[in-house]
C-alpha cells in the first residue's frame, strides 16, 4: 500500500476544474454559434446556469461526503446504495478513457496547424497521439502532486490566449459585426435550446474537484472552492470569449474559421499572436489530458476500495498513484485511439465517442437527486428543506434536460452500455461474498 497520500491545494484543485473544462472545442466552439445569431449568448447564459446550480450541488455534497474520493460515484452511492453507485463509475469509467483517446486525437489535430504532414501520415499521427496519452500516464504515476503542477501550468497558459484575445479585442470591437439576434429562421425558443444543446458539453467537468478528495488539503472547504471558482473562471471566460469575437470578426468571416480565436488573434496582433492563440489550443488539448487520466485513475480506486470494482485498482505505487487504474485506463483510451486511425473503424469511434456522452450525464441527475436524500436521511433542520429542495430540483431538472439535449441514439445505446455493466456488479458482489 502507498504511503501518507500527496496532498494538492486550492490552486491545483480550481486548476483541475478550469483545466478539464476547457478542451480543445471551446477553441472552434464561437464559430458554430455564430450561424445561429447573438441569441445563442442566451444559450450559454442559460447553460452557465445550470452548470453553478450542479457545481453548488457537488460544493454542498462535498461538505456532507467529507474526505472521500470518487465524486459523482461517492455522491450517488450515498444517496442510493452500493447498486446505482457502482452503475454510475462503470458508465464514468468507460466515458473517461474514451474520452481520452478523443483528446489524444484532437490534439494530434491542433498539432497539424504547425505540422500538416500529420494529417497525410497515419504512423505518425498514432505514435504521436499514444505518445501523449502514455507520458501523461507517467506524469499520473508519478503522483497527484506531480500531474497537479502539471495541470496548474498548462491550465495557465491555456487561459493566456483566451484574455489576450478578450482583453486586447475590446479594443477592435465593432457593433456593426454582431450578428442579428436570430439567423436561424426557427422560433427563439427552440434556437435557444439548440444553441444551449451545443454549448452543454464544454461544461463537462465540473465535478472533478471532488474526486480526488481524499488527496486535497482541507478538502471540507478547499473542494467546495475550488468546484465553484473553477466554474465561475470557466463560465466567465467562455461568455466573454464568445461576446467580443462576435464584435470582432463579420458574421461571414466568424461563421466558417476553423480557428475563430487564432483569427482574431491575427487581426489583433498579426500573424504571431495568430501562432501564439494556436499554441494555446494545444497546452489546453495537452491539460484536459492530463487531467482526465488523474480522473481516470482516481475514480475505479474510489470505487474498488468499497469493494465494487476489482482490487487490482485499489493498488498504490509508493507515490500514492492508482498505478493499474492508470494503465488499465491508458490500454483502453489507446485501442480506442488506434480505432480512429483505422480504416472502416472511424464510425464506430464517432459512435462510441457520442454514447458515452450519456454516461458523463447520467452522474449529474442522479448526483442532485442523491444530494436531497442524504440530507432527508441526515434529518435535516426545518428551514433548510425550501433551499435542498430548489437546489436539488433544479440541479435534477436541468441534467434530465441535459439527457435529453443529448439525444435518442446516445441516450438508447448510453442506456444499454449501463446495464451491460450489471453482469460485473454481480460478479462484484458474488466476490464479496465468497470473501465472507
Amino acid at each position: 500500500m502507498g504511503k501518507e497520500p500527496q496532498k494538492i491545494g486550492l490552486i491545483t484543485t480550481t486548476s483541475l476544474v478550469v483545466g478539464n473544462m476547457i478542451g480543445v472545442g471551446i477553441f472552434v466552439l464561437p464559430a458554430a454559434l455564430a450561424a445561429y445569431g447573438s441569441i445563442s449568448l442566451l444559450g450559454w447564459v442559460f447553460t452557465a446556469a445550470g452548470a453553478l446550480i450542479l457545481a453548488k450541488i457537488f460544493s454542498n455534497f462535498s461538505v456532507l461526503v467529507v474526505n472521500k474520493s470518487g465524486g459523482p460515484y461517492t455522491f450517488v452511492r450515498a444517496g442510493f446504495g452500493d447498486f446505482l453507485g457502482f452503475l454510475i463509475a462503470w458508465g464514468y469509467w468507460i466515458s473517461c478513457w474514451v474520452s481520452n483517446g478523443a483528446i489524444a486525437i484532437a490534439i494530434v489535430g491542433a498539432l497539424s496547424f504547425f505540422f500538416p504532414e500529420l494529417t497525410t501520415s497515419p504512423i505518425l499521427s498514432v505514435s504521436l497521439g499514444l505518445f501523449f496519452i502514455w507520458f501523461f500516464t507517467w506524469i499520473n504515476s508519478r503522483g497527484v502532486k506531480t500531474s497537479g503542477q502539471v495541470q496548474v501550468v498548462t491550465t495557465v497558459l491555456k487561459i493566456l490566449p483566451l484574455l489576450f484575445v478578450i482583453l486586447l479585442g475590446i479594443f477592435f470591437f465593432d457593433i456593426a459585426n454582431f450578428p442579428k439576434f436570430n439567423l436561424t429562421g426557427e422560433s427563439d425558443f427552440a434556437t435557444v435550446a439548440t444553441v444551449a444543446t451545443l454549448t452543454l458539453y464544454a461544461f463537462l467537468g465540473i465535478e472533478c474537484a471532488t474526486i480526488p478528495a481524499e488527496n486535497v488539503e482541507n478538502p471540507e472547504v478547499t473542494v467546495p472552492r475550488a468546484t465553484m471558482y473553477g466554474t465561475i473562471i470557466t463560465t466567465s471566460l467562455y461568455i466573454l470569449g464568445t461576446i467580443v469575437l462576435f464584435g470582432i470578426l463579420p458574421i461571414d468571416i466568424l461563421k466558417n474559421s476553423p480557428a475563430p480565436f487564432a483569427e482574431a488573434a491575427n487581426l489583433i496582433g498579426g500573424e504571431y499572436s495568430g501562432y501564439f492563440v494556436a499554441i494555446g489550443v494545444i497546452i489546453s488539448g495537452l491539460g484536459v489530458l492530463n487531467g482526465w487520466i488523474l480522473v481516470t485513475g482516481q475514480v475505479p480506486l474510489a470505487t474498488a476500495k468499497d469493494n465494487l470494482f476489482p482490487r487490482i485498482f485499489k493498488r498504490e505505487n509508493k507515490k500514492g498513484a492508482p498505478i493499474f487504474g492508470l494503465i488499465i485506463g491508458s490500454v483502453l483510451s489507446s485501442i480506442v485511439m488506434l480505432m480512429n486511425f483505422t480504416e472502416g473503424l472511424v464510425d464506430q469511434f464517432t459512435f462510441i465517442a457520442e454514447i458515452t456522452v450519456f454516461s458523463v450525464l447520467i452522474p449529474y441527475v442522479f448526483t442532485a437527486a442523491a444530494y436531497a436524500l442524504v440530507l432527508i436521511q441526515k434529518k435535516l433542520h426545518a428551514n433548510s428543506w425550501v433551499k435542498t429542495f430548489v437546489l436539488a430540483g433544479l440541479g435534477f431538472a436541468y441534467s434530465v434536460w441535459a439527457v435529453y439535449g443529448s439525444g435518442r441514439d446516445t441516450v438508447f445505446y448510453g442506456f444499454i452500455l449501463l446495464l451491460l455493466g450489471v453482469p460485473f456488479y454481480i460478479m462484484m458482489k458474488w466476490n464479496q461474498k465468497n470473501k465472507l
